[in-house]
């Protein structure tokens, strides 16, 4: 349970990160580790990409402190340091799709055979048939990391959006993990106390524009690895602490978008890794929310779905049942998506009495 250990690493970590944005948004400034308003970036100056590397440093330091020192620890720290420095560079200058898929899979691969950890099974969704994976957990585990990674990084679109999004999914693992009896319930925590500090950073709580930050790919990446890394801990192996399916619903609105949004990149015979504005944020402001609002009604539908898989995992709900909920939640998605534009009109004009746009 939560103990003064716990309490001084919170503390610690968020101590840490806010150290690291004092000293390190200098040094990104003089070197150009910045981000250049363009027509995809809306936003004023250029604004420091060091969130990210800041939040990393943050939980490295209570980590290395205040946490039992082990292999799983070791690797995964070594694997978040790397793709930190992986998304640095892409900030800093504009790594190819090729680089960086090559250099996930590196990565993944050192978190996946290096600390040991590995999907096995997904668990009783498919009303009784065996999920039981063998062999193929090695890649399919690797896979999942860095669609976990893309994803995150694919929310990371509007000020406090990644941030948000991620304390919610460490929250709701931590209070799984705590309640489940693991003793790595901390970790989480020690990420969601890391970011905050940089959300008030990044949402001008502290110091207004003046002050502002980005996440950075650094950032989204880190957080992206960080979740599947104690999703995969949380519901595989011999001791357990929650089923795999209510994984989906802790980060239920990343991990949708990004399906939808690939599915739909594909069948337009176009890369997935093309950028565009079919994004669930921007589908959000299209309704004519600023994006303070979006922000505030996105993470509400996140919780709202984290609350519903907590209460799932609570009561022991049939994985069936919450499994097949998810999927017909992702048909629901993926049709707004498809017919965004008509869904905005709908909803701008009958439900919100807004006039339309096109």
């Amino acid at each position: 349970m939560i103990t003064t250990t716990t309490i001084l690493a919170l503390l610690l970590a968020s101590l840490g990160c806010y150290t690291a944005i004092k000293l390190v948004k200098p040094f990104a400034l003089k070197v150009g580790l910045v981000d250049i308003p363009n027509h995809r970036k809306i936003h004023s100056g250029e604004v420091p990409l060091v969130g990210g590397i800041a939040v990393y440093l943050g939980v490295l330091t209570a980590s290395s402190v205040l946490l039992p020192q082990g292999q799983l620890i070791n690797i995964y720290l070594i694997s978040a340091g790397l793709i930190v420095l992986l998304g640095a560079l892409d900030d800093y200058k504009d790594l190819s799709v090729g680089v960086r898929i090559i250099a996930q899979i590196l990565i993944a691969s050192l978190m996946v055979y290096g600390a040991g950890i590995h999907l096995t099974n997904f668990g009783d969704i498919l009303f009784g048939l065996s999920t039981q994976l063998g062999w193929f957990g090695y890649p399919l585990t690797i896979l999942a990391t860095i669609a976990a990674i893309n994803a995150f990084n694919m929310t990371d679109g509007i000020d406090g959006l990644a941030g948000m999004l991620s304390l919610v999914a460490f929250a709701g693992i931590a209070l799984l993990m705590m309640f489940g009896g693991e003793p790595l319930f901390v970790l989480p925590l020690i990420l969601a106390s890391s970011i905050v500090p940089f959300l008030f950073f990044n949402l001008g709580i502290i110091g207004g524009r003046a002050k502002k930050i980005f996440m950075g790919d650094a950032g989204s990446m880190f957080v992206g690895l960080s979740i599947v890394w104690l999703l995969v801990i949380g519901t595989q192996g011999e001791q357990t602490t929650f089923r795999p399916v209510t994984a989906l619903w802790l980060i239920a609105v990343p991990f949708l978008d990004m399906c939808a949004i690939t599915i739909r990149r594909l069948l337009k015979r176009r890369s997935p890794f093309k950028p565009d504005k079919e994004h669930v944020h921007h589908i959000v402001m299209r309704l004519g929310l600023s994006a303070r609002s979006a922000l505030v009604f996105i993470t509400l539908i996140s919780l709202i779905l984290a609350a519903f898989g907590l209460c799932g995992e609570y009561y022991q709900w049939p994985e069936s049942f919450m499994f097949t909920t998810f999927m017909m939640l992702f048909v629901v998605y993926f049709f707004a998506l498809k017919h965004a534009w008509r869904v905005s009109k709908f909803i701008r004009k009958f439900l919100l009495k807004r006039p339309s746009f096109n």
